[in-house]
Formats: structure tokens, C-alpha cells, sequence
């Protein structure tokens, strides 16, 4: 079996082949910034070394198996790649004017198993190395003419990222890496569904990544409900988790609100919300629920989606109501790769 480079940053790559840490950089380039994967296409490498790594390694490991392209949204596009296992993941692109932010998997499904989900309804089969996730990024970003501007990086595809750390952690890295795509921190951001021992970890990294927790309750009967996790960390201790990561980074952290009609979009699920938003000077960003077929959900009226808005606002909360993308391909969380699986 070939040896992957993308988990590797350029002095590893040097020291692994045994070559100049120049030429580390010069693969890493091609693979990362060039988003080149055909190694004699490396046309400033000697013969030599080509040869060498087409030989022994591989600069990709992931196949795009579709990427559809929403008509509705205009420059929305999801992926859906088969991974060297047979396994597939999914990511997405979404364009807002000139910007553009990308949805990355750390896992083949999920073991939270979040009832709005359909990544969880699929199961957990294993976590992905670093350079599956970064490629997810450089897949996405190839046919993309971004000049001097730099994309948005959010974690929040299949999979709790914090249940697989170590390998968010050294893909964001690899990500920031100057030799690379070179995304500064604070264009990225992981979201976690409320793995406190993950918060508590975050917080000592040396970065200014953003942070950002998938709430969808603030009273823990219903979030039980919907994030059968919150039985293990409940809103209390999870509260405790990023008081504490606001202490030690001073960073405020967004709680994500995915807007289900008649579960979590009334009064009173506002007020809840104010107030621990307020508690811990928490930014909202409100979700209008993308239907997932089978699970019984469905997002409410805009015009129920824009008063649940207003209230935060009235009671002094940051909050911030997305725009629907991406109904028409599945762009949802493990929507495509369900679909796919279901067709073979």
C-alpha cells in the first residue's frame, strides 16, 4: 500500500523521503496550493524523484464519486468521495457573493446520532486522517480562481470533530500552513455538539480557531431529546465547559440553532436561549432545518424563522438567520452519502 503525503507537512515529507526540506516544500506546493495530485505533472522535480514517489506513494486519497451543483443556490456545490476503504464522505461549498466558506467531515458517520441528523442514522464507521479531511478542502477548492482571498474553513460535516481530535487538530494545521493553503485561524471554525472533554482541550491550543457549539435546546429535556449526548453532558456542565474556554482565550463562541417547525421555534424556546446566550456573551447563528426524507422534520416559515430572530435581538443577543442552501442537492449533513448508500 502506497504511503498518503497529505497526512504529512513539507518537513515531514523531507524527512521521509530522506530529501532537502526544500523539496518537502516544493511536493507539499504542488499538492496544497497547486491542488496537483499526478506527481509527473511536478514538472520542477527531478525525473528522479518523480519516479520515486509515483512508486511508493500517492498525493490523494480520496476519488470524487459526484458533485452536484445547486441551480437554486447559485455556486452551492456538494461533494461525495470514495475513500481508498471503499467508505464515502461528503462535503460542501457555499458561495455568499465573493465569499466562500467549506463544509469538511472528520468521521464516516456518526456515533451522536442527533435525531435531525442524517449522518447519525447512517452509523459510526471510523475517523478520517488529517489528509482525508484537508483534501475535502483542496477537491473543493481546485477549480476555484480564489486571487488573494482565502475561504472560510467550518468542521461541521459528518462527524463530531472532537471525537476525533488529534486528526481536526493536525488538518487545521496542515491547512494553515504557509507553504499551503494558508487559511488563517480565524477563518476557521469547529463546531461540536457539546463534548465538554474536547472544549476543555480547545481551549489550551495556541491558535485563534473559532469555536462554535450545535445547541438546538436550552432546557435539557428537549435537547435530550435531540442530542441523546446531552444525557452524558448536560447544559449545565457543558455551560461550565465554555465559560472556562472563554477565560483562558477571551474568544466568544456561536451556538449553532438548526430551526425545527414546532420543536425548538417558539417564545419560550427564545427566552431559553437568550438567556444562555446572554450568560456566556454567546453569538447565535440560526439554521432553517434542511428535510432530511424519513425523520419527520421540517424547517419552519420564514416569517417564523425571522420572529424567533427578532426576539434574541429584543432581548439582546448577536444572532444572525442563514439562508436556505442547497435543498436541491442534499446539501444537508450525510443527506448525499445517505442517498447513495441506499442506492447501492
Amino acid at each position: 500500500m502506497k504511503t498518503p503525503l497529505t497526512d504529512m507537512n513539507p518537513a515531514e515529507i523531507a524527512d521521509h523521503l530522506r530529501i532537502k526540506p526544500f523539496q518537502g516544500k516544493q511536493i507539499f506546493r504542488w499538492i496544497h496550493q497547486k491542488r496537483v495530485f499526478d506527481f509527473d505533472r511536478m514538472t520542477d522535480l527531478s525525473k528522479e524523484l518523480r519516479a520515486r514517489l509515483a512508486e511508493s506513494y500517492s498525493a490523494n486519497q480520496l476519488t470524487l464519486v459526484n458533485m452536484s451543483t445547486s441551480p437554486r443556490a447559485v455556486g452551492t456545490k456538494k461533494a461525495l468521495f470514495r475513500l481508498a476503504d471503499g467508505e464515502t464522505v461528503e462535503s460542501v461549498l457555499i458561495r455568499e457573493k465573493d465569499r466562500i466558506t467549506i463544509c469538511l467531515s472528520t468521521q464516516v458517520g456518526c456515533a451522536v446520532k442527533c435525531s435531525f441528523c442524517a449522518t447519525g442514522h447512517s452509523g459510526y464507521t471510523r475517523n478520517l486522517t488529517p489528509g482525508e479531511i484537508v483534501e475535502q478542502a483542496l477537491y473543493l477548492l481546485a477549480d476555484e480562481n480564489m486571487g488573494e482571498r482565502s475561504p472560510n474553513i467550518v468542521y461541521m460535516g459528518m462527524g463530531e470533530p472532537f471525537r476525533n481530535y488529534d486528526a481536526t487538530v493536525r488538518s487545521i494545521r496542515l491547512l494553515m500552513s504557509p507553504d499551503g493553503l494558508g487559511i488563517g485561524a480565524r477563518r476557521i471554525t469547529v463546531s461540536t455538539v457539546g463534548e465538554v472533554k474536547g472544549i476543555e482541550q480547545f481551549a489550551n491550543e495556541d491558535w485563534q480557531v473559532r469555536l462554535s457549539v450545535s445547541l438546538h435546546a436550552a432546557n435539557d429535556a428537549k435537547r435530550t431529546e435531540l442530542i441523546p449526548l446531552n444525557k452524558k453532558y448536560p447544559i449545565a456542565q457543558l455551560k461550565e465547559a465554555i465559560r472556562t474556554y472563554f477565560d483562558k482565550t477571551g474568544r466568544q463562541i456561536t451556538f449553532e440553532w438548526t430551526l425545527l417547525d414546532g420543536v425548538n421555534d417558539s417564545e419560550q424556546d427564545a427566552k431559553e436561549l437568550a438567556a444562555l446566550a446572554n450568560s456566556l456573551k454567546a453569538h447565535v447563528n440560526l439554521i432553517p432545518y434542511n428535510p432530511v426524507h424519513g425523520l419527520g422534520y421540517s424547517p419552519p416559515p420564514r416569517d417564523r424563522c425571522e420572529d424567533f430572530r427578532d426576539m434574541l435581538e429584543t432581548a439582546g443577543v448577536s444572532a444572525t438567520l442563514r439562508k436556505e442552501k442547497g435543498q436541491d442537492i442534499d446539501a444537508a449533513c450525510g443527506q448525499l452519502r445517505r442517498r447513495h448508500i441506499d442506492a447501492t
